[in-house]
């Protein structure tokens, strides 16, 4: 070795941090080749009694170097944490499995039982997986709390063996009578797309332990994202959920607002440039309205969701008393939406402010514009004011009164909506959600048939929003985007400002 080298390696490890059973050579850019390349490191990781934790990041180890110190290892059965991120630096990717064989090997042999493995920013593939298949496997790992894989190349393959491994740590620990109690899970960066996400999933199923999980920038779409969404449900402890920059498109927001229904330990939410869209906030916000009570973080930035759609999640999260951030940027807002978004962000501990703003949206009409009635609607005017006298509230009227046309379509529809709207809070909203797409006030996802909307819908409408089994938040949302889509509903001018009309005295009196 040169003399050069033994100078540049005895000024690093001068620099290494000893304590709390931690050895430390994190970020030195130490190039370890060989054995005789790390004789001082393996001296001190043999010479450290009670060694509890290693820390090799920021190094570039080669195999023979690895094998070294796995020898230095094999004695080491107090280690609990090893924090070897970004390790392999220039070295060949056929190298890599080699090298981590060989320490997964000695922390085996030594009977170590960790809580904390870190190979994050290691681009190491499938084959780099395979390299620590067994360590997953083994005994060591049953007492695994945190694993961390982040920007490692994976693939679906290495997804497929990672989930195997996973499972099958599960089952031996569990045959001993402690299963594995996986809590923290980070692989982003890792191209698992949707069958290593599939296949995690029915890993993340079984274990039931995760509190955080961090997958962002996996190329997983709507399939993927419902396999995982139904994963969560069976981990009730998650407290912080990160997809970032996958694809989930109204289908897989959805499946994942089903399954933040069931998550009450939630605290952070990152479905940033995750293609929402407006469909999928509204889910989104219906599981805010319902709970979510400790949630301190949203993110939904970059989901082309719109200024109404945007309103409505702000709205939704006014009541969190932890509520920290939330993030919105880079959606469709204009920016009349953004300053508006801005004041809720502003002010976010004044509960009163909500109301305020949605004044601010626009005046209402005046309730009584009947008188503006085009000639077409005038025979539903006449059976709307039938239907006001009578109530429609599902009981049998005398049969002296006559039934109209609008008076029956109002009574039946009381009884559809009554049931549709007594569900689950999210159950409702995405009827609320279809209607809008219906109406033309949101943008939907997909082919869909254009139905034309007539005045008798929208009145029969307007008698729904009256009555007490149409939730004051729904009049709310609808109100919010009929207010910013002032130009929908043309051909039926007269019964959409009854409408609006009825909605704003909805929104009034709720306050």
């Amino acid at each position: 070795m040169a003399s050069d080298d033994i100078a540049q390696l005895a000024d690093a490890l001068s620099k290494t941090h000893v304590g709390d059973g931690e050895l430390s050579y994190k970020g030195l850019g130490m190039k370890l080749d060989n054995a005789q390349s790390v004789e001082e490191l393996v001296h001190e990781i043999e010479q450290y009694q009670g060694l509890r934790a290693l820390r090799l990041e920021g190094n570039t180890v080669g195999v023979e170097a690895a094998q070294a110190i796995a020898k230095a290892l094999e004695s080491k059965d107090l280690l609990q944490r090893c924090y070897w991120s970004d390790m392999f630096t220039g070295r060949l990717r056929s190298e890599i499995p080699t090298a981590l064989r060989s320490l997964g090997s000695a922390l085996m042999g030594a009977g170590a039982r960790l809580t904390e493995l870190d190979l994050s920013d290691n681009a190491f593939g499938p084959d780099g997986v395979k390299g620590i298949e067994q360590l997953l496997k083994s005994p060591s790992c049953y007492t695994l709390r945190e694993l961390k894989l982040n920007n490692c190349g994976m693939g679906i393959g290495g997804g497929k063996i990672l989930a195997e491994a996973l499972t099958e740590c599960h089952k031996q620990s569990s045959a001993l009578g402690a299963p594995l109690r996986l809590r923290v899970f980070i692989a982003g960066r890792n191209r698992l797309e949707n069958e290593g996400a599939r296949a995690l999933a029915r890993a993340f199923q079984l274990l039931g332990s995760l509190e955080e999980v961090h997958m962002p920038q996996n190329g997983i779409n709507y399939t993927g994202v419902k396999a995982l969404a139904s994963a969560m449900r069976h981990n009730p402890e998650l407290r912080v959920l990160n997809f970032n920059d996958n694809t989930f498109t109204k289908r897989g927001t959805l499946a994942m607002a089903q399954a933040l229904r069931h998550l009450r330990n939630i605290q952070v939410i990152n479905f940033g440039d995750c293609l929402v869209r407006s469909e999928g906030a509204v889910a989104i916000a219906a599981v805010l309205r319902e709970g979510l009570p400790i949630l301190k973080e949203l993110n939904l930035s970059f989901g082309e969701i719109t200024e109404a759609a945007a309103l409505v999640v702000a709205q939704a999260v006014m009541d969190k008393p932890l509520m920290e951030k939330m993030d919105l940027n880079g959606n469709c807002l204009g920016e009349e939406g953004c300053e508006a978004l801005r004041e809720i962000m502003q002010n976010m501990d004044k509960g009163d402010m909500l109301a305020s703003l949605s004044d601010d949206e626009g005046e209402p009409e005046d309730e009584d514009d009947d008188d503006d009635a085009s000639d077409e609607c005038t025979e539903d005017d006449e059976d709307t004011d039938m239907v006001k006298e009578n109530g429609v509230n599902g009981k049998e009227e005398s049969p002296t009164k006559p039934k109209s046309s609008l008076y029956l379509c109002c009574f039946i529809s009381d009884g559809v909506l009554k049931k549709l709207l007594s569900g689950s809070v999210l159950q409702s909203y995405c009827f609320l959600s279809t209607l809008l797409v219906k109406m033309g006030l949101l943008k939907g996802e997909g082919k869909m048939k254009k139905v034309s909307v007539v005045p008798g819908q929208l009145l029969c409408l307007e008698h729904a929003v009256r009555q007490d089994y149409f939730p004051c938040h729904h009049a709310s949302l609808l109100h919010t985007f009929m207010s910013k889509n002032t130009e929908a509903l043309e051909s039926c001018s007269s019964a959409r400002e009854r409408l609006r009309a009825a909605l704003e005295k909805r929104c009034h009196d709720q306050f």
